[in-house]
């Protein structure tokens, strides 16, 4: 499998697309000026105490305060805290991790009462994005992640990722790093960390150290609270430190600067890759040359068509996120209605799963597939879904169809939902209404012309468009026209008409009759 990482970069916003032979899976789009939280470690202050809900409001400086609940403080909270004070108390003095007194751990029981008051300050990191009209979420367990590591400051364990199954490399890698870190350190080695030479897991381990440190003389200098205390690397960079894979075969970059930052990022973190990276300078934009434009036109809208005509309509509220499956124009004949439906949920789940990566979809995803009688069927799919989520970097969880053919999917929700506006103005009714991206409207007459000669059972038919778009299918020796005639059959003509809007068309019998080809989609 064949995969890039692609990013179009201009003055307002940045781009970041991830394909998998081609195909996009995954797609996130920023300002240049957005500031993202999820990571920031910020000198804060408790507004409220809540007992009710064994949680604090804190006030990290976003319009709605973040909340904190009792789980979340950690296991070190009290080692922490008198460290912290003591730093506040004396802010002339060096601050140095040696001064940490060990504490006894915190209750898993306990209330949040006995640890925070109303004005009190505390250093906490944000781990969830405000979302809607909810806050961050925030920890008090502080945590620095690097590419092979994360460091845990307060801490005094040396955890190796669960994914690492070999007992020699986990024994390896646990007394690399119990010898290296200095006292009232706790670190994660990560899945990617197997079979690095030890003297590239020590450098790393120097570098979030001395960043913790850079940290604590920040706390020292904060003249007000909140203050923000440690910021989150870019997000193109946090995207390779969380995502790099040593099988990618290109990371495509259009802006010098850029380019060049994540150059040097992958030249620290996998010095043999580092050509990989790719500068392009040309004339045409980025997305159009890797057929990036249209798939993001044609994945984020409201409708999503899939295979043959089925299509999902995805809709989110504030709770939950549904998705519903619909066959479209497919046959549902009554002696192959069990295998449609099984064909089209099968398509259906890998599409979902893709689409779930694609706007970074979180929370709880409910999906109406198609009705299926047969258990063995019902089974299939959710192997299928399972299958294709293998993929998703977010912790997820899939349960078994319910009765109701139901599908239930919980997934890792920590930024909002991504979302692309696919809708157009029109250009011939002035905005008043809204139609589908014009850039899909050659693909959508290819599957009208498929519709009329399966559905209708007509050969002899002509297609009315307008001038503009009839030259277009009409381009080059080996056209769009030609392509259709080739494949659907040489019996139907495409004609012009003056008098249509620029995506008005009409399909006609070799008798005059209109043919009605309209249905739920909504192009025009």
């Amino acid at each position: 499998m064949e995969s890039k990482l692609i990013l179009d970069v201009n003055q307002q916003q940045i781009s970041i697309a991830l394909t998998e032979d081609g195909r996009l899976v995954e797609f996130s789009r920023e300002s240049r000026e957005a500031t993202f939280s999820v990571g920031n470690v910020y000198l804060a202050k408790v507004k409220k105490v809540m007992p009710g809900l064994n949680a604090a409001f804190v006030d990290v400086g976003f319009e709605k305060d973040a909340f904190l609940h009792y789980l979340d403080l950690g296991l070190h909270f009290s080692s922490t805290q008198q460290f912290l004070e003591s730093i506040l108390a004396n802010r002339k003095k060096q601050p140095s991790m040696n001064k940490v007194v060990a504490t006894e751990e915190l209750p898993k029981e306990g209330v949040v009462t006995d640890y925070l008051v109303g004005g009190k300050e505390v250093l906490v990191q944000v781990v969830k994005e405000p979302i809607s009209t909810k806050g961050p979420r925030l920890t008090a367990e502080i945590s620095l992640a690097g590419r092979s590591l994360v460091l845990l400051p307060f801490g005094n364990k040396v955890s190796v990722s669960q994914k690492i199954h070999a007992n020699e490399e986990r024994f390896r890698l646990k007394k690399i790093l119990q010898a290296a870190k200095p006292a009232h350190y706790g670190v994660i080695v990560r899945t990617v960390a197997e079979g690095k030479p030890a003297q590239e897991l020590i450098n790393e381990l120097e570098v979030l150290i001395a960043r913790w440190e850079e940290a604590l003389h920040n706390i020292q200098r904060s003249k007000e609270n909140p203050s923000l205390i440690i910021e989150e690397i870019g997000r193109a960079e946090a995207i390779l430190r969380d995502h790099f894979n040593p099988n990618y075969d290109q990371i495509v970059v259009n802006d010098k600067e850029v380019y060049e930052a994540i150059k040097s990022y992958v030249s620290l973190i996998e010095p043999s890759r580092a050509s990989i990276v790719k500068y392009y300078d040309d004339e045409l934009p980025i997305f159009d040359v890797y057929n990036l434009t249209k798939q993001i036109k044609s994945s984020f809208g409201r409708i999503v068509p899939f295979k043959k005509g089925a299509y999902l309509v995805i809709e989110h509220t504030e709770a939950l996120h549904v998705i519903d499956v619909n066959s479209g124009t497919r046959n549902k004949s009554s002696n192959v209605q069990e295998e449609n439906a099984f064909e089209v949920n099968m398509a259906a789940v890998d599409e979902i799963a893709r689409q779930m990566r694609l706007r970074d979809m979180g929370g709880i995803v409910i999906i109406d597939l198609i009705d299926m009688r047969t258990a063995e069927h019902k089974q299939q799919v959710y192997e299928r879904m399972c299958a294709s989520m293998k993929n998703d970097s977010a912790k997820h969880q899939v349960l078994p169809l319910t009765k109701f053919g139901l599908m239930q999917i919980t997934r890792q929700r920590v930024r909002p939902v991504t979302e692309v506006e696919t809708q157009e103005t029109c250009p011939t009714c002035g905005g008043h209404n809204k139609i589908r991206a014009s850039i899909l409207f050659v693909d959508f007459l290819a599957a009208k012309i498929e519709m009329v000669e399966s559905q209708l059972k007509t050969k002899r038919f002509f297609l009315y468009v307008h001038p503009f778009v009839y030259a277009y299918l009409n381009q080059g020796w080996w056209s769009l026209l030609r392509k259709w005639r080739w494949k659907y059959g040489w019996s139907f003509k495409v004609l012009p008409n003056y008098d249509f809007a620029l995506l008005q068309y009409r399909f006609v019998d070799a008798e005059g009759n209109e043919l009605d080809v309209q249905d739920n989609m909504g192009m025009a």
